[in-house]
């Protein structure tokens, strides 16, 4: 029996449950298509406040501090999340306690105050401090990765935003986007774990009917295709190591690619045994943290790959990089080595159905952003179908040259000609 069902409300709120009767814990998620990709440059990290603000308090429990805690005395905990594309509010539960954690997050949704608004920028303010240094340079190679990799476009801006931003701010501000983003039909609501539909579907009627209905956010859409590189984005910063990071725009997760490129992810990165840490690693001692990463969104996805080395060897680490990611280019994956990264991946799928968080992700997150969202099945269909040939072809068409952003922040006075050289003489 599939153990996914949606519904819809009269609202337009799509509500999805995943019925996983072996587990003991459940999870509830609400998820919103509103990050910093909706935001104009004057109002960057507008998203991101009012994720802060919705913990302040609402018409229903004003009292922030009471209202996680009527949450946490049913073995929740409540959290919230802001990405480029998506928000989402998530908070463990147990499964005969439901009531009250849909109360709470249907009511900070749809009826938040908008108080002690100056108190959270305070703590925003001290979050972005993180990502830049003393001379409020940003040191954050995904900041910086992205900033390049898409210019003018609302992908490029941190999630965020900038201390300048956050300070322009005002309550109208937070008050309109609220208004315009968290409307039922730009949110889906997800509940995994050891429940029933039925119980789910009644607790969401009582408790999200207060949403307006609104109206879709849609993305802004991106114009050309990545180009005029390759880049260097070098940030000196006082630290032991410099960290590395090469960035490529690749195909958006629906497109027909998409199964490749995650292929390709883990035959670099998926454990001992995986390139990246085989070659940077265990043979030429270049680094200690090595890793491959992927963003999807709508209209494209980010694939990256990276290090964190000593200023001496940065260079031959760059160099490496490029050198292993031009190898799936220029040569067919062994067929065992296919074979064992996509076995991994239905390994995966089946150790996250003991994953009430793994579950809302998946099928939460996929039917806001993609929907409906895929099943395991298919998706694992997807995987199989992939080749030798298919993964040749993506990576020459994802790794080109003149689509690499290389960002190195650290100790690069000393080396950045010679990581300049590695990015003009790389792939």
């Amino acid at each position: 029996m599939d153990p996914v069902h949606k519904s819809v409300l009269d609202n337009g709120l799509r509500v999805v449950t995943v019925e996983l009767p072996h587990l003991h814990t459940a999870m509830i998620a609400a998820y919103v298509r509103a990050g910093s990709r909706h935001e104009d440059p004057a109002r960057n990290g507008v998203s991101h406040f009012l994720e802060h603000l919705f913990f302040r308090g609402s018409e229903g429990f004003p009292d922030g501090r009471s209202m996680n805690a009527l949450v946490e005395d049913c073995g929740g905990s409540l959290n919230g999340v802001t990405t480029r594309d998506h928000g989402y509010y998530f908070s463990p539960v147990h499964p005969r306690k439901l009531e009250v954690p849909f109360a709470v997050l249907g009511d900070m949704l749809a009826r938040p105050l908008f108080k002690e608004i100056e108190l959270e920028r305070e703590v925003i303010l001290e979050e972005i401090l993180d990502e830049v240094d003393e001379k409020g340079r940003d040191i954050d190679v995904d900041n910086l990765s992205k900033r390049a990799l898409f210019g003018a476009h609302p992908l490029a801006m941190k999630i965020a935003g900038s201390a300048e931003t956050v300070q322009g701010l005002r309550e109208e501000d937070l008050r309109r986007h609220h208004a315009r983003a968290y409307g039922a039909r730009n949110l889906v609501l997800c509940c995994a774990g050891p429940i029933k539909h039925a119980e789910v579907l009644r607790f969401a009627e009582k408790s999200f009917a207060r949403l307006a209905p609104g109206a879709p956010l849609h993305d802004t859409p991106l114009d050309g295709l990545a180009g005029g590189g390759p880049q260097l984005v070098a940030v000196e910063h006082v630290e032991s190591q410099v960290e590395l990071q090469v960035s490529f725009r690749g195909p958006p997760e629906e497109h027909k690619d998409f199964p490749a490129l995650r292929v390709i992810k883990r035959i670099l990165d998926d454990g001992l045994a995986s390139r990246l840490q085989l070659n940077l690693v265990e043979r030429k001692a270049l680094a200690y943290s090595v890793g491959a990463g992927m963003d999807g969104f709508s209209d494209c996805s980010v694939f990256e790959a990276g290090c964190a080395c000593a200023p001496r060897k940065a260079s031959s680490a760059l160099q490496e990089i490029l050198r292993i990611l031009g190898e799936l280019r220029d040569e067919d994956v062994p067929e065992d080595e296919l074979s064992r990264a996509k076995r991994k991946t239905r390994i995966w799928l089946e150790f996250s159905l003991d994953s009430p968080a793994e579950m809302i992700g998946w099928f939460g997150g996929g039917e806001l952003l993609h929907p409906p969202a895929e099943s395991f099945e298919t998706w694992i269909g997807r995987i199989e179908a992939v080749t030798a040939e298919d993964v040749r072809r993506v990576a020459a068409n994802t790794f080109r040259r003149d689509a690499l952003v290389a960002v190195a922040v650290g100790p690069v006075g000393s080396v950045e000609k010679k990581l300049r050289a590695a990015v003009e003489g790389g792939l």
